[in-house]
C-alpha cells in the first residue's frame, strides 16, 4: 500500500512522460534483445539471453513502481496554500544558527528532489525537520553529519 505523494503539475507530467518512455520504447528494446538472444541457440548456456531477461524483470518492476506512484499522486496548487508554515512546494529560507549562513530550499516530492537546484524531498531529514515550522521558529534537524539548527527566515511560494 502506497502513501499519497504530492507533485507539482510539472513534476507529474515528467513522471507520466518517463512511464510512457519505459512502456513504449524500453519494453520494445528489451523484447528485441530477448528475441535476438533466443535466435542464437541453446538458452541454457546463453548469457546474453539471461542478461536480457534480467533487464526485462528490472524494467517491469520499475514500471509497476511508477504506476503505483501515479495511482497515488496528487497535484498541489501552490497558489492555494498559505505561507504561514512550511509545507510541500514551499520555498523556505533558513539560517544556520551556528555559522549564520543562509540557504533557500523548496520542499518537493521525493521524485522531484534535486539538491543542485535547491529542491529537497519532504522525506529527507531536512525536509522532515522543516515541515510545519513557522517564520522565526528554530528546527533541530538530525542528519548523518550530526544535529543542525536552522532558523526559518522566510516562507514563500
Amino acid at each position: 500500500m502506497s502513501k499519497t505523494a504530492y507533485y507539482t503539475e510539472e513534476g507529474l507530467k515528467k513522471l507520466q512522460a518517463e512511464l510512457h518512455q519505459l512502456k513504449t520504447v524500453e519494453r520494445k528494446r528489451i523484447s528485441q534483445q530477448i528475441a535476438e538472444a533466443r535466435d542464437k541457440g541453446d538458452l541454457s548456456e546463453n548469457a546474453e539471453y539471461d542478461a536480457a531477461k534480467d533487464a526485462q524483470g528490472l524494467l517491469e518492476a520499475r514500471i509497476a513502481k511508477m504506476e503505483d506512484l501515479l495511482a497515488n499522486a496528487r497535484v498541489v496548487d501552490a497558489s492555494q496554500m498559505d505561507t504561514d508554515r512550511v509545507y510541500i512546494h514551499t520555498k523556505v529560507v533558513v539560517r544556520h544558527t551556528e555559522n549564520g549562513s543562509q540557504r533557500e530550499f523548496t520542499l518537493v516530492a521525493e521524485s522531484e528532489a534535486d539538491i543542485r537546484t535547491g529542491k529537497i524531498s519532504v522525506g529527507s531529514p531536512i525536509g522532515k525537520g522543516l515541515l510545519g515550522k513557522a517564520r522565526g521558529e528554530v528546527a533541530d534537524i538530525v542528519t548523518p553529519a550530526g544535529t543542525m539548527r536552522f532558523e526559518i527566515v522566510e516562507i514563500s511560494r
